[in-house]
């Protein structure tokens, strides 16, 4: 059942997205090599908190095993989600996914940006850009009418013209008043097919991108997912309503990326 938004809970969306925008912003504010992904999730943990929302993922039940044990996912390198926050420090040359969610007045908010630590390499660098490229062409494909095979497509088409591998067994969904709602919203497909996009359906679109090849392992821990092949895996994601005619992007790395144009 897909429900769609009214006016009212776009906005309630948007407030619960602005909280997990301020904390993916506080965590560029202090990813470098030595600090431990532990680091960041408390960080994280209190900047939620303060701001009177909940961490949604923070005891996410897992139909594995145990239920998440952090506020935020710390996907380093080769893993590509749910890497579960360690007192491992960070390394010169790594990246991280956070992807981050929030719970407040009765609706969610979901993000992921992926950091560099320190001076990663341009190969790496490359991935990361066409990852963020490739969620965009994505978004400029949910404007009402289309369906989700046109966001899908434009996704894969866009990563695998520069030889990425992209990741089918993670997609991304519908937000709302529960993190994972109805559509799924795969980062592949076929133009012209999958559901028609609807004004007041809100979704997060969320491209995880490969070095080489898409495929996948599941940890011992029954929630961090790694690449097979030990190659690096990026991850951005904005959530979004399909607004009077297109897409109202709800999330933002605005902040993010002031920081990080700042630190160069």
């Amino acid at each position: 059942m897909i429900y769609l938004k009214t006016d009212d809970e776009i906005e309630l969306l948007r407030e619960a997205n602005a909280i997990v925008a301020g904390t993916l912003a506080e965590i560029a504010k202090v990813v470098r090599p030595g600090v431990t992904t532990k680091q960041l999730d408390t960080l994280a943990d209190q900047y939620i908190r303060d701001n009177g929302a909940v961490p949604t993922f923070k005891g996410f039940p897992n139909p594995y095993g145990s239920p998440f044990p952090a506020s935020i996912c710390t996907s380093v390198n080769d893993v590509i989600v749910h890497g579960v926050p360690t007192d491992e420090p960070l390394k010169d040359g790594d990246i991280v996914s956070v992807d981050c969610g929030t719970y407040i007045d009765g609706f969610n908010g979901d993000s992921c940006y992926t950091f560099c630590v320190g001076e990663v390499s341009s190969e790496v660098q490359a991935l990361l850009r066409v990852t963020k490229e490739a969620l965009y062409k994505g978004i400029e494909q949910a404007v009402a009418g289309r369906r989700l095979g046109d966001i899908g497509y434009a996704v894969q088409s866009h990563a695998e013209s520069s030889g990425y591998g992209v990741v089918r067994e993670f997609v991304g969904h519908g937000i709302g008043r529960e993190m994972h709602e109805d559509p799924m919203v795969p980062n592949y497909g076929k133009p012209g097919n999958g559901k028609v996009l609807k004004n007041g359906m809100c979704i997060a679109i969320e491209p995880m991108i490969t070095m080489g090849s898409p495929s996948l392992y599941l940890c011992d821990d029954r929630w961090t997912v790694r690449t097979r092949d030990g190659q690096p895996a990026a991850h951005f994601e904005h959530s979004l309503a399909i607004h009077r005619g297109g897409a109202d992007i709800l999330s933002s790395f605005a902040e993010i990326e002031k920081i990080e144009s700042q630190s160069r």
